[in-house]
């Protein structure tokens, strides 16, 4: 679809994104890549980096070998460092670090040690640099990503609804709550570009009820729209009945089993897109190779379900799902802050 070679403009907008993260000339930062990253987005930090001035290396490792049963996509728990200290050692000097990994560092065992040596990571998903360059952020992104993200923390309740026969109940007293906008500029953190989402990692055994995955919801680790209703049921955050007929629900029952284990069937995390530059239909407008999905987890108004690891309930597996869940009413103490799948004003 898109030729893969360098744009300018793409240079700016990763040197945007770049500054926005408080890299100044002179600065050390630290591109990590796998061999099987995409090359046009290592190339494009790069040069940007050196366009601010900053003084960049590269640390690359091998793609390890996929030791699970079936294809991993998009766990947010890059295998590549493989805890080689020497790797983590170089991240957590560098000040900055530019993550170009397939699945990145968010989940990523070595991530906690780079970040208390003080680094900041900012990890670009898997996208072709035609969706990132449509994705920078802006400070009213933030700002109403840093509004929610404090409206969650204080929660006590959640509830998810839907015409199609959702019914969520989830407890958010002690839920750990993340907020990413598309950039960080403090030591010790890490968000993601594209950003514009707030997720919650629940404590254990606090999610009961329905989640009906209705025609037109998106499965993102199958980079598919959803083609006929599958009906989750949900008990102390396990899904325990996947009901549906078709290729949807028969993918997902595969898919968890598996893994033959238990835990790829908890709720991993829970929360809502408010990125108004997101769009709905752009799984559709890119090859598969092409997309991560990140963009959808983003789009303004969906609830973000996701089922696998929960290191806030004590929970660790590889296998995960990511489905952003369109046209439901999310409710917080009482608040709406989604009605009928669109973001409402109360962030402001």
């Amino acid at each position: 679809m898109f030729a893969d070679r360098i744009e300018g403009k793409w240079i700016d907008a990763f040197a945007e994104i770049f500054e926005r993260c408080s890299v100044r000339r002179g600065d050390t930062a630290a591109i990590l890549s796998e061999t099987q990253s995409r090359a046009l987005n290592v190339h494009l930090a790069e040069l940007a980096l050196q366009r601010i001035g900053a003084r960049a290396f590269h640390i690359v490792a091998p793609t390890p070998r996929n030791h699970h049963p079936v294809a991993v996509r998009s766990t947010g728990a890059s295998e590549a460092i493989a805890g080689l200290a020497p790797v983590v050692a170089a991240l957590g000097q560098a000040g900055f670090v530019v993550d170009c990994t397939l699945e990145g560092l968010m989940h990523a065992p070595e991530t906690p040690e780079i970040l208390r040596a003080g680094a900041r990571i900012l990890v670009i998903s898997n996208e072709h640099p035609e969706a990132l360059e449509r994705m920078v952020p802006d400070d009213r992104l933030e700002k109403n990503v840093r509004a929610a993200a404090k409206m969650l923390r204080g929660a006590k309740r959640m509830t998810v609804t839907s015409a199609a026969g959702t019914d969520l109940a989830i407890d958010m007293t002690g839920a750990s709550t993340v907020g990413i906008w598309g950039w960080t500029d403090r030591p010790g953190t890490l968000a993601h570009w594209p950003g514009g989402i707030v997720v919650s990692f629940p404590r254990a055994a606090t999610i009961n009820g329905v989640l009906v995955l209705d025609k037109g919801d998106i499965n993102l680790t199958f980079k598919r729209y959803i083609e006929s209703p599958v009906r989750l049921t949900l008990a102390a955050d396990y899904v325990v009945d996947i009901d549906g007929a078709g290729a949807d629900a028969e993918m997902m029952r595969a898919y968890l089993a598996a893994w033959g284990d238990r835990n790829a069937y908890a709720t991993s995390h829970i929360g809502f897109g408010l990125n108004h530059k997101a769009r709905y239909e752009a799984l559709s407008m890119y090859d598969r190779r092409d997309t991560n999905g990140t963009e959808l987890r983003a789009v303004a108004g969906n609830f973000l379900f996701s089922t696998g690891a929960n290191e806030f309930a004590g929970r660790y597996t590889a296998g995960h799902f990511d489905i952003p869940v369109m046209r439901t009413t999310i409710s917080i103490d009482g608040v709406t802050a989604v009605r009928d799948g669109l973001l409402q004003n109360v962030f402001a």
